[in-house]
């Protein structure tokens, strides 16, 4: 099939983890997903076995980095699949896993047409403005320095669900999209498009995440290199050894809250400066926008979190926000939770299937 209406594959694999979901015409729930979670990158018994004799109508494919070229998903030949590879010096970390799913996934599904859907291309909207560092123009230029912005597939959709659930068109709507998982990342998303978002040329800046830092003086980086400190662990400690794991000494928001909760200084203070951020940056995307509608919570954090739901909200009053406190607390998947305020469960599968399907039957 190549009219986009038969299943969708989707396919996510990360470094070590493989997603795979199937997807049927407009269906919310997959006929059958799965995650396999050590996958060496060149196994493709597990595709074979999860599609079995299933009918597959396409295979769309999550990759976290278009760059400049890739600003909307695109069918997947030799030639574009090299350009993927190209970029991977933008993204160390997960392109390589991206290619090895595609490579995989091709090889098990040769006949159906393979899409790549980009988590960057949802930012491609952004002005100028918003996407341009003020650094040197040779660094622009030549180095491709900018902002790309990242889990546009997320803020994509969480826009779109967000606006059903408020029963509104997603194009007359201002909306911050606030995808808190163990990365995080606010969207300011006006009438459907990004025209800002917190993540820059890399997943490292803005909020403070799992175990990233999130934005610090730059400054502060060249010091630190002057002192000594070497690029190894200059990476080490704003990628992996940052965020809520440097203040609190784990990663995982329900340790944070748990302890918390027993007035665990350390945990309080790494809640604290969680909060402190994403609401200061909350409103640093409403000022992108203009004015507000609502807010929208997804990823695991921003789906299960009532705290940090009710501690943001109670920050964001001044924007018209207004949390039922009820409603915040029995929230278990997609709520409007009170006044501009909304919790959408995180569905990239969906996503991504329905720009394959768009591709598809343009």
């Amino acid at each position: 099939m190549g009219d986009g209406a038969g299943p969708v594959l989707v396919v996510n694999a990360g470094s070590s983890t493989l997603k795979l979901a199937l997807l049927a015409g407009s269906d919310d729930e997959p006929v059958a997903a799965t995650t396999i979670d050590q996958w060496d990158g060149r196994d493709t018994s597990a595709i074979a076995s999860f599609i079995a004799d299933r009918d597959i109508g396409a295979v769309g494919h999550r990759v976290v980095h278009g760059g400049e070229r890739f600003t909307e998903a695109v069918v997947l030949d030799d030639e574009i699949e090299d350009a993927i590879s190209d970029l991977t010096a933008l993204a160390p970390l997960h392109q390589p896993g991206a290619l090895a799913g595609i490579a995989a996934a091709r090889q098990v599904v040769p006949d159906a047409p393979h899409v790549a859907c980009f988590d960057t291309a949802f930012h491609a909207t952004m002005p100028a403005a918003a996407s341009t560092y003020a650094v040197p123009a040779a660094w622009r230029e030549q180095r491709g320095v900018r902002r790309f912005g990242f889990h546009g597939l997320s803020h994509a959709y969480a826009a779109t669900r967000a606006a059903a659930l408020l029963g509104r068109d997603v194009e007359s709507l201002a909306l911050v999209t606030c995808h808190l998982g163990a990365g995080a990342s606010l969207c300011a998303v006006d009438g459907g498009r990004s025209v800002d978002t917190t993540m820059g040329f890399t997943p490292v800046e803005g909020l403070v995440m799992a175990t990233r830092s999130g934005t610090v003086d730059p400054g502060l980086l060249v010091w630190l290199l002057r002192q000594g400190v070497g690029l190894d662990e200059l990476d080490e400690g704003l990628e992996r050894k940052g965020g809520l794991l440097a203040i609190a000494g784990t990663g995982d928001m329900r340790e944070v809250l748990a302890r918390r909760a027993k007035r665990d200084n350390d945990a309080t203070l790494a809640f604290d400066v969680y909060v402190h951020q994403l609401a200061r940056y909350v409103f640093a995307m409403t000022a992108a926008l203009g004015r507000l509608d609502a807010l929208v919570f997804t990823g695991g954090v921003g789906e299960r979190a009532a705290p940090v739901r009710a501690a943001v909200s109670e920050r964001a009053v001044a924007l018209g926000v207004a949390l039922d406190p009820a409603a915040n607390d029995a929230a278990t998947g997609d709520a409007v939770i009170g006044t501009a305020a909304v919790v959408v469960t995180a569905r990239e599968d969906l996503e991504i299937a329905a720009q394959v399907r768009t591709l598809l039957s343009a």
